[in-house]
C-alpha cells in the first residue's frame, strides 16, 4: 500500500458537487473525521432532480461542521470561469475534488448541450483554475470523477483500467473520458498530481432519483410499472457510498508518483468487485420494501413489471478490477448489496414517511 503523503488534518478543501450524492456525503465524512478542516463547497443546485433532495443533503453537510471544523457554501456553476477563478483565490485549496458534473446516460442523448457545459467546460475551468494556484500555498493534488461508463462494451471482464477506453457508447461516457485525457495533459504540462476515479453503480441513502433502486421504489410504492431493461440480464457492480467514500478518502491522502514518463497522473477503479443480475437485484429491492412496510400484503412483482430490450447508451455488464486500488490504497468494500439496499430502504421510508 502506498504510504500517506498527505495530511487532510486543517487542510481547505474545496468539493464541487457538494450537494451531489457522492460530494455530500464524502463533506460530511471530512467534516465529522478530519481535524480543523475548512470544506469550500460549489454546487448549481440545479433542478435536473428534486432540488428539495439538494437542500436535505446540503442540510446534512451544515450540521456536520463544527468542533473545528468549517464548511463555506458557494452557490453556482463550475462553467463559470470567474466563480471558480475567485473560489480558488480566495480560499486557496490544498485538494480539490471535482465532483460535479451533469449525470445519466440517457438524459445526455437527450440534452447533450448540458453535459458540454458540466463535464467539458466546467472540467477546463478547475484544471485551469488549478493551474494558476499550483505551486506555494496552491492545489497540491487534484481529483476528479470519471466512471464505469468510459469501457462502453468492453469484452474484457473485469474491467481493468489498463483497458483501452477508446469506444464511448454515450456522450456522457465520452466527456469523462475527454476529462481523464484533459487531466493527464495538464498533468504532464504542470506538474500537478492528478488522479481520476471511475466510480461504479453508487447507491445508497439519499441518493440520485433518476438511478434504478431509487426509481424503482418511487414507481413500485405508488403502485406503477417499473421497466427493466435487457430482459434483466445486465449486471451492474453496485458499490455503496460509504465505500465509495472511503476510497476518495484515501486517494485524497496518497497523490499518484511519477509514471515513466514523470507524470503524476493515475486512474482507479472504485467498484464492489461483484456484479449482480439486474432482475435479481430487482427481488432483492422489492423484498427490503417489502420488510420496511412499504408495499403491500400480497404485493405481486409481476404485474409491476415490464421486461424490455436494451436502451441506447446502455452497457450489457460493469464489473470492476479492484486489485490496483486494493494495492494502492488498501481499498476493500465492506458492504454487500441487500445491506445497502436495507440501509436505503430505511433512509427512503424515514425521509418520505
Amino acid at each position: 500500500m502506498l504510504e500517506k503523503d498527505m495530511s487532510l488534518d486543517r487542510k481547505t478543501i474545496l468539493i464541487t458537487g457538494c450537494a451531489g450524492f457522492i460530494g455530500a456525503a464524502l463533506a460530511v465524512e471530512l467534516l465529522r473525521e478530519t481535524k480543523g478542516v475548512h470544506i469550500v463547497g460549489i454546487d448549481n443546485m440545479n433542478d435536473y432532480y428534486d432540488v428539495a433532495l439538494k437542500e436535505h443533503r446540503l442540510g446534512l453537510v451544515q450540521s456536520a461542521a463544527g468542533r473545528g471544523s468549517r464548511f463555506t457554501f458557494i452557490r453556482g456553476s463550475i462553467a463559470e470561469q470567474d466563480l471558480v477563478r475567485e473560489a480558488f483565490r480566495k480560499y486557496k485549496p490544498t485538494v480539490a475534488v471535482n465532483l460535479a458534473a451533469q449525470a445519466g446516460v440517457r438524459h445526455s442523448i437527450e440534452n447533450p448541450g448540458t453535459y458540454i457545459e458540466s463535464n467539458i467546460t466546467g472540467f477546463f475551468n478547475m484544471l485551469e483554475a488549478c493551474r494558476h494556484s499550483s505551486g506555494d500555498g496552491g492545489v497540491e493534488h487534484f481529483l476528479f470523477a470519471s466512471s464505469s461508463s468510459v469501457y462502453g462494451n468492453s469484452k474484457s471482464i473485469p474491467y481493468s483500467t489498463s483497458d483501452r477506453t477508446d469506444c464511448p457508447v454515450s456522450l456522457y461516457a465520452a466527456t469523462k473520458k475527454a476529462d481523464e485525457l484533459l487531466a493527464y495533459s495538464y498533468a504532464k504540462l504542470y506538474g500537478i498530481p492528478m488522479t481520476g476515479l471511475r466510480f461504479f453503480t453508487v447507491y445508497g441513502p439519499a441518493g440520485r432519483p433518476d438511478m434504478a433502486y431509487f426509481d424503482f421504489s418511487n414507481r413500485l410504492t405508488s403502485g406503477k410499472t417499473i421497466q427493466v431493461y435487457n430482459y434483466g440480464n445486465c449486471r451492474r457492480d453496485f458499490t455503496y457510498i460509504d465505500d465509495v467514500v472511503a476510497g476518495i478518502r484515501s486517494a485524497m491522502e496518497r497523490a499518484p508518483r511519477e509514471d515513466e514518463d514523470s507524470v503524476r497522473y493515475k486512474v482507479y477503479n472504485i467498484g464492489n468487485h461483484s456484479p449482480v443480475k439486474l432482475l435479481d437485484f430487482v427481488h432483492l429491492l422489492c423484498g427490503e420494501l417489502e420488510r420496511a412496510g412499504l408495499l403491500g400484503a400480497g404485493f405481486d412483482l409481476g404485474s409491476q413489471m415490464r421486461l424490455v430490450g436494451m436502451q441506447p447508451g446502455d452497457v450489457e455488464s460493469t464489473y470492476a478490477d479492484i486489485s490496483e486500488t486494493e494495492r494502492d490504497f488498501g481499498f476493500r468494500p465492506k458492504t454487500g448489496l441487500q445491506e445497502g439496499l436495507k440501509r436505503f430502504v430505511e433512509w427512503y421510508s424515514d425521509y418520505y414517511r
